[in-house]
């Protein structure tokens, strides 16, 4: 097998998953999901779903060792903490995508990638929720931002995910990841998004 190097990973799977994350903006701002309180709370639900299926990603011994800081990137406490605030019960779920002890690597990376390529998004959803009264200590935790900045946030994520070294065929289970989480994030909007 040979390595794939260039372009790099984060790159390709930005362009192979351009269009999916364009529609799924789409859809979470035809949703009105920040016009009202209870459009956002329909988002926050959604939020928690996505989360709660890749949980097990931000866990895992292997991934962490390959991506520095993991654990302190997952955001499902933070949904969670934000549907206390506004008085909702946790949304129901089905299981999650990922369970501990069966995950595949190639496969995790892509879904990570998608998780947190949508931190990069979160700034512009900060300011609209903020116009409902919620902030980055009430209601709105899971968009604030890291304290070094999305930017940097994202470069020290993109740099870890490229510095991994897979192969021509985990290549593909890695654009497969992605392709799948963000049909998996389309669905959940699908579900629970008029």
């Amino acid at each position: 097998m040979t390595r794939i190097a260039e372009p790099s990973r984060a790159k390709r799977l930005k362009q192979l998953t351009q269009e999916v994350h364009e529609i799924l903006d789409r859809s979470i701002m035809a949703a009105a999901s920040f016009d009202t309180l209870p459009g956002y709370v329909r988002f926050a639900g959604v939020q928690y779903r996505f989360h709660h299926d890749i949980a097990a990603l931000y866990a895992d011994p292997v991934l962490s060792a390959l991506l520095p800081g993991l654990a302190e990137r997952g955001r499902l406490a933070l949904i969670e903490a934000d549907l206390v605030d506004l008085g909702q019960p946790l949304p129901q779920t089905a299981p999650p995508a990922f369970a501990p002890g069966t995950i595949d690597v190639p496969t995790a990376l892509g879904w990570l990638y998608v998780a947190e390529g949508s931190n990069m998004g979160a700034a512009l959803l900060r300011k609209a929720a903020a116009k409902l009264g919620l902030s980055d200590t009430h209601g709105a935790r899971h968009l604030a931002p890291a304290p070094e900045g999305p930017a940097a946030h994202w470069r020290a994520f993109t740099a870890a995910l490229d510095a991994v070294t897979l192969f021509d065929i985990e290549e593909e289970r890695a654009v497969a990841g992605a392709k799948a989480a963000s049909a998996q994030v389309q669905r959940h909007p699908d579900l629970a998004l008029p």
